[in-house]
């Protein structure tokens, strides 16, 4: 078995898809929509491969809670390949005006990573 894909709904796709694509460098692929539906979404991916990321539109969709304060899923995690990677990313995105949630570390199971608020709010690590 192996996760083929996660799936965020947000407000705005082409903020998010900057985000991912600009920070952690995954490609896009086309713009999907369906008009009868008020749907859109584009599914980011690494090149090495691994699972996707979808990022989805559908208007007027209720906002839940707080990251890390709701049931579901509480963040996604990134790996950028080292430590050096992890702190100058953390400090680029700090840089460019970013919400910092957690400094990078060497968390109590062995994780080094940092994490941030992407621009909707949703907490993403970044690790090793």
């Amino acid at each position: 078995m192996r996760i083929e894909h996660l799936a965020i709904y947000c407000e705005n796709l082409d903020l998010l898809r900057d985000f991912y694509t600009g920070y952690f460098g995954l490609e896009c692929g086309s713009r999907y929509e369906n008009r009868a539906k008020d749907f859109s979404s584009y599914f980011l991916r690494s090149k090495e491969g691994g699972a996707r990321l979808e990022l989805m539109n559908l208007p007027n969709l209720p906002v839940g809670g707080t990251p890390n304060k709701c049931r579901g899923l509480a963040h996604i995690a990134i790996s950028v390949g080292s430590k050096e990677q992890v702190d100058l990313l953390t400090e680029k995105l700090r840089s460019d005006g970013f919400k910092i949630l957690s400094e990078p570390r060497t968390t109590g199971d062995g994780y080094y990573e940092s994490a941030v608020e992407d621009p909707e709010g949703n907490y993403v690590e970044i690790t090793v």
